[in-house]
């Protein structure tokens, strides 16, 4: 969280805006403040304040006592820690990807699995990133994509199952349509060393190939490379993007990385 002593901007009328003021009041975890020291901090209406403060409480991301006050609760407390851990993925990948990226002239990317999607938390390129959609940030369906792939195959097919219960819902027209189809392809993934591929199925023209980095307590990682489909790298770096990974692995074992 920013610190009380950052220059806050004036007071806005957006709801997002009032509560991120809210939030950026607090220092620390450990942080207690009256409502009156939130409402003077944020620079708010006291009475706009104790609302917010109200379903900040409801929802987690506060935590209230009636002597103490407030202080951040365990729902932002998390966040930052899952933030934390994902700059700690980039730091130490970042420099083997971007030796694997000079190798192969394709893009690398970072992706973790949350709620069934691949999301990238890196990628890594140069100029012929600006040739690929995506971005950080970026969520797909984990099932559409090679990263996702490789990220799915560690899971039992109950949990993939309940993932999709309602349903795969693709990008393209090649995207994996059936979940019966989708487990074949993974247990293709694990009798192949958890390479995955895919081609077109998350954006028309783009192939993929990706595998996990085990060893990362707390997130499902996987790193792939993404090229055009017809010139036929992708497939050709697969033996390359497994060495990168283990190597990654090595530097995660090496800095003695366990999770907050």
């Amino acid at each position: 969280m920013l610190t009380s002593s950052l220059k806050l901007p004036p007071p806005s009328s957006s709801t997002v805006a009032r509560t991120t003021l809210v939030l950026e009041a607090f220092d620390s975890r450990a942080s207690r403040l009256s409502l009156d020291e939130v409402a003077q901090r944020s620079r708010l209406p006291r009475a706009a304040v104790h609302r917010i403060l109200k379903k900040l409480v409801n929802l987690g991301w506060l935590d209230h006592n009636s002597r103490q006050g407030y202080r951040l609760g365990d729902r932002a407390v998390r966040s930052s820690v899952e933030d934390e851990r994902r700059t700690r993925i980039r730091a130490v990948a970042a420099p083997w990807l971007y030796e694997l990226h000079k190798l192969t002239g394709l893009v690398a990317h970072v992706a973790i699995l949350e709620d069934g999607n691949s999301v990238y938390i890196d990628k890594i390129g140069g100029c012929v990133a600006l040739t690929l959609p995506t971005c950080v940030g970026d969520r797909r369906p984990a099932f559409s994509t090679a990263a996702g792939k490789a990220l799915l195959s560690s899971l039992s097919a109950e949990t993939v199952d309940k993932l999709y219960k309602n349903g795969l819902h693709g990008c393209t027209s090649r995207t994996i349509s059936e979940l019966s189809i989708l487990h074949g392809e993974l247990a293709r993934v694990r009798n192949g060393k958890g390479v995955a591929f895919e081609s077109g199925e998350s954006y028309d023209g783009i192939a993929c190939v990706g595998c996990p980095v085990r060893g990362v307590e707390g997130d499902l990682v996987a790193v792939s490379l993404s090229g055009g489909e017809v010139d036929g790298r992708v497939n050709r770096s697969a033996a390359a993007l497994l060495t990168t990974a283990r190597k990654i692995e090595r530097s995660i074992r090496a800095t003695r990385w366990t999770a907050r």
